[in-house]
């Protein structure tokens, strides 16, 4: 089981709040997600100039695409991103037509699986091309303050996974959350409030990448 990536969730309301942390976190983060707010509030350019500061990282723009995939899209790819989101509500033709604008620019695809997606969806995302998917810690869960992920989440994964997904795992990821994925092929952890709001980022996020190395070096030495 490879060991999974990190990605840095920037959803600020403005791009100096969003740099300050980056810049520090950045030598220990695998991917820059600009946050659906920081899209909101700053547009494209957001992506333009930490595309313009990060060069070599791989850019996730969060722009949740619903419809008028194939111009969003376009922009986001256009702007500098390698990856764009589309929600699981959103029309599967919607979802095929971002695919293709992400075969055009180099790009990728993420399914945001927002609360009442389906199986079925899933199986047709995978047969229009799309292998990226974002679970979400259980939206009630967290509600209620349960700070465990469910075993219906871990199950999840495991499905998705086994449909040929590489699955990024989202909702209030702490660092003592790492540990229960050791066993589940999770392709990408992404922190947010967690790294950004820390006293110090760059501290927070090696903590994020150690406890990742840990759980899953020791899952390959028991495999």
């Amino acid at each position: 089981m490879r060991k999974p990536l990190l990605q840095l969730a920037l959803d600020t309301h403005d791009l100096p709040s969003a740099l300050a942390p980056l810049q520090q976190a950045a030598p220990h983060i695998d991917i820059i997600e600009v946050g659906t707010i920081l899209c909101l509030s700053e547009g494209m350019d957001a992506v333009r100039i930490i595309r313009s500061l990060f060069p070599d990282k791989t850019i996730l723009a969060d722009v949740r695409i619903a419809e008028a995939g194939g111009i969003i899209a376009k922009m986001a790819f256009e702007a500098g991103s390698d990856w764009v989101s589309v929600v699981s509500g959103a029309a599967s033709s919607t979802a095929e037509v971002v695919y293709d604008v992400a075969q055009q620019h180099g790009g990728d695809v993420q399914i945001e699986l927002s609360e009442g997606w389906t199986w079925n969806q899933a199986a047709r995302w995978r047969e229009i091309g799309i292998d990226q998917a974002i679970i979400h810690r259980s939206r009630d869960a967290e509600a209620q303050g349960e700070l465990a992920w469910a075993s219906a989440d871990m199950d999840n994964i495991r499905r998705l996974s086994e449909m040929g997904y590489r699955v990024t795992v989202a909702g209030s990821v702490r660092v003592d959350d790492i540990p229960a994925f050791a066993s589940i092929p999770v392709y990408i952890f992404i922190a947010g409030r967690s790294i950004r709001n820390a006293p110090d980022p760059a501290a927070a996020a090696a903590d994020f990448q150690e406890a990742i190395q840990r759980t899953y070096s020791v899952e390959r030495r028991e495999a």
